[in-house]
């Protein structure tokens, strides 16, 4: 009677647990993000396909949830099993007719708890991460074979994850680091079958753990530097009864202090996942997520300005009158919610089936410093009288610029899969519909810099004073075939496919005199691909490629004007071309298995209607408009490789590397002029870039270590400004401790960023046509750029406890 008591008991407590959990969850999910960021948000993206057993090319492709071993207390402690990845879970093996690389679970878990998904991936080859701190919310700079991050397709479980507009990556807002199973970089080429519209040649994909067969879960507890703090929470169900459904949910907060300057971070996040499977072959799993966040945001300097001020630059501590660079009104809030549900069927022993419904929703605002004319201003290329309120006076009012921003995307991607002996055909479909609406409310700061949101915005009779008001609607439908042929006993593999996309993009700016008020264009981009490998041997592999694919023009500012309120001249215009840039590329590689693993790739690629994505502040604010410059032609090739090792006596090493050459093929239009661009690097493209990686683990003790280098990169088309190269060095040791004969496994970790201590341009964040002023090649003058860098992050120490039970 006791043991059934007691076993009751048990049940009842562990029912508990979890209903309060997904209680926490829910709870969380319902509250309006209105409340934690005074105003509302903006979004993500979509996808997932099927498994080709012999013949998966892509990160996209997801394996099925009853082919993924369960992660239990040994996916976080089990050191014994990951003492068989190799490089220290830095070279995972693969076989796709493409580069590929990818960190694991070993590797991820030995990282700080707060660093994104991109800084994951920063030691693999021709991966450049813009760093700018241990905890970040906002979106990240990264180049990967000198392709930027508006160019790079970001899938979670399948699903885009990229502002479905600007196509800025938010990775950060999708998944905690403790739930990541994995995140794969393909560098050069893109899936068909992936639902991706703005990828023209690499790919970062994620996966998440799934929920394990037994009750249990993990908790962690970080603090460091800077006030950082994470804690975070997974429980899981195991089997519920004998029904073949296991979930789990998890919740964490993060905060920290900005590094460089005032203000601060902060994140509260969800994860949850609920798989049933059906029969052999044949699963549900439904992903959901959801993030709210707010960052004061970090000042981008100017080459000048940096080396005036160094890590000094940043907003203002204190508010003065006039002051637009108040770190109080310039900040970011986002609220995310994500939603996939994953099908795989398998009719018959010859046919499966895909089916995967999705959705995000995202709202922001973002906040800026702004001035706007009392009187004598402009809404539109309309000129105003006097700001309702302010009726005989003159001068400006310093604002907080408040820019509320909804986005939502929705879609369904499908895959029908046919094998036989020697042959896989895939069918496949994709449907996508999103909505992004922005504009903009001013808000009049008091003397001390305050606002509110009770307060009333700035109107003129009436009418809201704003630089945009715009609605952008796109729905892309695409269509294909793979069919995939295996020959000489497995050894040789010949993949060819075609994949036809159309997409229509409409997009509204309703205010005065916009010209035109009304833009959009339809597409039709056809993307074939050819691969193929062969197995010299066992652990032997080469490999060759011909891929295509397109990104469509970002945002919506390459379609209407935007304004600024002090003139009836736009800020910034519709472009000239709107057709999509095309990438072709070409790929020849090589692997080996072994003792010693190894992978290399010579790789060539042509860009056509080359678009470099940018950002400027406009003229006495902080405000950043996006703007896209069209640099025509691009052609690039380079080596990249790999080299790995397993375990010998616990330690195993780990070394990448790339040279890249990137060549600008013709003369850009700069408006007034021509520049005499053709034969220069591209920009953000340095030649040579590396890293070492060294990990020890022997079970108990465990440590990493990584050093990275970037070489030089210009940041102007006319190669006449760039930042120097730059090295870091990251360190992590930890040590498992005793369970002490309990179900409770915990260890200690500390993670010491940079930790030279160097102080660094990461990346570019706005790009220039010219550093200086000169003349065009038919002898009108060309004004200058002014390019701004994102600040690598300080040397930062984190201390964490951690436990699975």
């Amino acid at each position: 009677m006791t043991t059934k008591r007691s076993k009751a008991s048990h049940s009842l407590f562990r029912r508990r647990l979890l209903s309060s959990c997904i209680m926490v969850t829910c709870g969380l999910t319902v509250i309006d993000g209105d409340a934690f960021a005074g105003a509302p948000a903006k979004i993500l993206s979509h996808h997932k396909v099927v498994p080709h057993p012999k013949a998966e090319t892509p990160s996209s492709r997801r394996v099925p949830t009853h082919q993924i071993e369960s992660r239990s207390k040994a996916e976080e402690f089990n050191v014994h099993a990951q003492q068989h990845n190799v490089g220290g879970g830095l070279l995972v093996r693969q076989s796709a007719p493409v580069s590929v690389s990818e960190v694991s679970r070993a590797y991820i878990s030995k990282q700080v708890p707060t660093i994104s998904p991109t800084q994951l991936i920063a030691s693999l080859p021709g991966v450049q991460a813009g760093n700018e701190g241990p905890i970040n919310t906002e979106t990240e700079t990264m180049h990967i074979r000198g392709l930027d991050q508006s160019q790079i397709g970001f899938l979670f479980e399948g699903v885009p994850v990229s502002d479905a507009f600007s196509y800025a990556p938010w990775a950060t807002s999708m998944v905690d680091n403790e739930n990541l199973a994995s995140v794969k970089v393909t560098q050069g080429s893109v899936d068909l079958t992936a639902p991706l519209y703005n990828a023209d040649g690499a790919i970062v994909s994620m996966q998440e753990i799934r929920p394990t067969d037994k009750f249990g879960g993990y908790i962690d507890l970080s603090g460091g530097t800077h006030s950082l703090q994470k804690q975070f929470l997974r429980l899981n169900t195991g089997e519920i009864g004998h029904s073949d459904v296991r979930a789990f949910a998890s919740f964490s907060h993060s905060a920290a202090n900005v590094w460089r300057g005032p203000g601060k971070i902060e994140r509260y996040h969800v994860d949850a996942n609920v798989e049933k499977r059906w029969a052999p072959g044949s699963s549900t799993d439904i992903v959901f997520g959801y993030t709210r966040s707010h960052q004061n945001i970090y000042r981008n300097p100017s080459l000048s300005q940096w080396k005036q001020y160094g890590t000094s630059f940043n907003y203002t501590g204190t508010y003065t009158a006039g002051d637009t660079n108040y770190y109080k009104i310039n900040e970011r809030f986002t609220n995310v919610v994500f939603g996939a549900m994953h099908n795989d069927f398998k009719l018959s022993d010859e046919l499966t089936l895909h089916i995967e419904p999705y959705t995000t929703f995202q709202r922001g605002p973002n906040n800026y410093g702004s001035t706007i004319p009392i009187a004598g201003g402009y809404l539109g290329t309309q000129q105003y009288g006097t700001l309702d309120g302010y009726e005989g006076q003159s001068g400006k009012v310093t604002v907080e610029s408040v820019h509320p921003w909804k986005q939502n995307t929705s879609g369904f991607t499908t895959n029908l899969d046919w094998k036989t002996k020697h042959n896989t055909l895939s069918l496949f479909y994709w449907y996508s519909y999103g909505n992004h609406t922005e504009y903009q409310h001013q808000y009049a700061l008091s003397p001390s810099g305050d606002w509110s949101y009770s307060q009333k915005y700035l109107t003129v009779n009436g009418v809201a004073i704003t630089g945009y008001q715009e609605n952008t609607v796109q729905q892309v439908n695409a269509i294909g075939v793979d069919d995939k042929l295996s020959l000489l006993g497995d050894k040789l593999l010949i993949d060819a496919g075609f994949k036809a996309s159309m997409a229509s993009v409409s997009a509204t700016q309703n205010l005065p005199g916009a010209d035109p008020y009304k833009a959009g264009k339809n597409y039709f981009e056809p993307t074939p691909q050819l691969l193929a490998s062969y197995h010299i041997t066992k652990n032997d592999q080469v490999y060759m490629n011909a891929t295509t694919s397109y990104r469509l023009p970002a945002g919506w500012s390459p379609y209407v004007p935007q304004f600024s309120m002090t003139s009836a001249t736009p800020s910034s215009t519709p472009s000239k071309n709107l057709g999509a840039e095309y990438f072709i590329g070409q790929e020849v590689g090589y692997r080996h298995n072994g003792p010693i693993n190894v992978s290399a790739s010579w790789f060539h690629y042509n860009l056509t209607n080359h678009q470099i994505g940018s950002s400027s502040y406009l003229p006495g604010t902080s405000v950043l408009i996006s703007t896209q410059i069209a640099a025509g032609g691009e052609e690039a090739w380079g080596f990249q490789g790999e080299i790995g090792t397993r375990p010998w006596h616990h330690i195993s090493a780990y070394a990448s590397g790339q040279f890249l050459h990137t060549r600008i093929g013709n003369n850009v239009d700069a408006g007034t002029d021509y520049l005499p661009t053709k034969g220069k690097q591209d920009p953000g493209a340095p030649k040579w870039s590396g890293a070492i990686g060294l990990t020890y683990d022997d079970g108990i003790y465990f440590g990493n270590f990584n050093l990275r280098y970037q070489g030089a990169q210009y940041s102007t088309l006319m190669n006449d400004q760039k930042i120097p190269g730059y090295m870091t060095a990251d360190l992590n040791l930890g040590r498992t401790l005793p369970s002490f004969n309990t179900r409770v496994h915990p260890k200690i970790m500390l993670n010491l960023v940079n930790m030279g201590g160097v102080n660094y341009l990461s990346s570019i964040s706005g790009f220039g046509l010219t550093a200086v002023k000169q003349k065009g090649i038919f002898g009108n003058t060309v004004s200058a750029s002014t390019p701004t860098y994102v600040v690598g992050s300080a040397f930062t120490a984190v201390v964490t406890l951690a436990a699975d039970f």
